[in-house]
């Protein structure tokens, strides 16, 4: 038989290889230092695929490893059907339940297969059963192994289960067959492709973390060590909330949010979920005057497109309706002159440094203005990369209180000079809370993507290839100057909505498919599809239900405030 030429990016050498030749047969004579890290999949043609995967005719491959984000969704997804297969086994009556992505891991507990709204704490005890199944499971080296089953039969085995919202997504698909992996005989699935076998799944962890554990692998930036494990007390809170207020109202996955779409009750979650947000600016605007005696700085903070710009706009505007004034001071104004800017490690500007702005000068308008003292605000001219003080001269009246929105709002360092009682700190981020199934929570950090990308498009001009090229350093970005602050908040703001992911599949999808083969970003396109594939998009009619003030306005248009 004739063989196949398979060109590998890695090392740039082409290689002969027999049809039907696995991806991990053709690993074994690939010549590349890995730097000591296995390798857990590969791209072929730019799309991902597991190493058991059969290379039938000539094509590019490129093998990632932890290092890569791709390669550290595959060990999370396998990691996951370790812990299912044994929690499973150890413990028939219950069911996993994969909540949500903390900092220093995934969080999962435990939930009554015959009531799941039930959650059932773990103990140590249960949890060093676990852990000690889990690693004999890891020592055999059991292959992962990859199946299609009908969609009857498969949606008949995540019943047996106890997964009802995986079986009710999968027969909503209206596919005829149904990938399924097999660990060990245990079958389940996972909309993406996993490690080889369990061997490799060789640096993790698992803790007990509020009513369930937190299953840790390694930070992307240390693939070799376990982070620490860090209790963020603020953040669990806001994202438990947000899961018992889905819980309460019965729409905690996809399936129950499809069903909805299809039995026109659109606009009713649309009302819904912006009642809540409503609800919650409103005590943020209360917390505020309940303060206001010494409070004189609102300082809002958050990770890109998680809303912040509209939330200040929301809080203002219950501030007002309490009787207070709000006055916006612009953080940008009070960038230093382009030439003093920091550079980064190659030698560019660094605009994203909190040294990029004038901070003595920021500290001592700050304190002016809450003496009583009339101040002259800077202007920052982009364009010239000059800042002047031409700008608008203000001084506080009796119920006046300053809002300041920006990356680095809640580092200590920004108004180390400003006395603390003066100030109310916010955090916003978009945390989403909604699950497409049992075991398969939906990346926060995908659906924040989603929105810049919807938003770049409409407004900025750029594409969705643009938005993913440059996410990775916006992830960067906020890894260093706004995730290590967040739990300095007085109060966190959930910006997430119930009903955005069908929205944003409406504006997203059509502007992923327009990215080609040949760009970089395709790998990541198709991955973000076949995510939107398992979402009922929000039509234009059901649309015209989000009110103008919404969050979401800030990324589709038509918001009644100017951004």
């Amino acid at each position: 038989m004739e063989k196949i030429r398979i060109y590998c990016t890695n090392n740039k050498q082409y290689y002969e290889v027999e049809p039907r030749t696995t991806l991990k047969q053709l690993l074994q004579i690939v010549d590349y230092d890995w730097e000591n890290m296995d390798v857990l999949a590969a791209y072929v043609n730019h799309d991902l695929k597991e190493l058991g995967f059969e290379l039938l005719l000539a094509s590019t491959v490129h093998f990632v490893t932890y290092r890569d984000a791709d390669g550290r969704r595959c060990y999370s997804r396998s990691l996951n059907f370790l812990c299912q297969k044994v929690i499973g086994e150890l413990f028939p009556d219950r069911v996993l339940c994969m909540d949500y992505h903390l900092p220093n891991g995934q969080y999962g507990e435990l939930r009554m297969r015959e009531d799941f709204t039930k959650t059932v704490p773990m103990t140590e005890e249960e949890l060093g059963a676990v852990k000690k199944k889990m690693w004999e499971i890891v020592k055999k080296d059991i292959p992962f192994i990859k199946t299609k089953r009908t969609n009857s039969s498969a949606s008949s085995l995540f019943r047996s289960h106890g997964q009802e919202s995986k079986a009710r997504l999968a027969e909503s698909m209206g596919e005829y067959f149904v990938t399924v992996y097999y660990l060990d005989g245990y079958g389940d699935l996972f909309y993406g492709p996993l490690v080889y076998s369990t061997g490799q799944l060789d640096r993790w962890s698992i803790k007990l973390y509020s009513d369930g554990f937190c299953l840790q692998s390694p930070e992307p930036w240390h693939p070799y060590d376990l982070p620490p494990q860090r209790y963020q007390k603020k953040l669990a809170e806001i994202f438990e909330e947000y899961s018992n207020w889905c819980n309460v109202i019965g729409a905690r996955d996809i399936a129950t949010i499809n069903e909805a779409i299809e039995e026109g009750k659109g606009a009713l979650g649309i009302s819904l979920a912006e009642a809540l947000h409503e609800r919650k600016y409103a005590i943020i605007a209360d917390k505020i005057k309940e303060r206001s005696r010494d409070v004189k700085l609102v300082l809002i903070a958050g990770p890109s497109s998680s809303g912040k710009t509209t939330t200040s706009k929301r809080i203002a505007l219950q501030m007002k309706a309490l009787g207070l004034n709000p006055v916006v001071v612009a953080m940008d104004n009070y960038f230093v002159d382009r030439e003093l800017t920091p550079k980064d490690e190659k030698g560019e500007y660094n605009f994203e440094s909190i040294y990029a702005l004038n901070l003595d000068m920021l500290n001592d308008h700050l304190n002016k203005l809450m003496a009583g003292e009339s101040v002259t605000l800077p202007i920052f001219d982009f364009s010239t990369g000059k800042s002047s003080l031409n700008g608008q001269t203000i001084k506080m009246k009796k119920d006046d209180v300053l809002i300041m929105e920006g990356i680095h709002a809640l580092n200590p360092e920004l108004t180390e000079k400003i006395a603390e009682e003066r100030k109310f700190k916010v955090y916003a981020s978009t945390l989403t809370s909604l699950s497409i199934d049992e075991n398969n929570y939906i990346s926060t950090t995908d659906n924040r993507m989603l929105r810049r990308m919807v938003r770049d498009n409409y407004f900025r001009g750029y594409t969705a290839e643009d938005t993913i090229n440059r996410w990775p350093s916006v992830i960067a970005g906020e890894r260093k100057n706004i995730f290590p602050y967040q739990e300095n908040a007085d109060i966190m703001f959930n910006s997430f909505l119930l009903y955005e992911l069908p929205m944003l599949k409406y504006f997203a999808e059509p502007l992923l498919r327009r990215i080609t083969p040949m760009s970089k970003a395709y790998s990541e396109s198709l991955r973000l599809l076949n995510f939107l594939s398992r979402i009922i998009a929000l039509g234009p009619e059901e649309q015209k239900a989000i009110p103008p003030t919404s969050v979401m306005r800030e990324f589709i248009g038509g918001s009644v405030f100017t951004y």
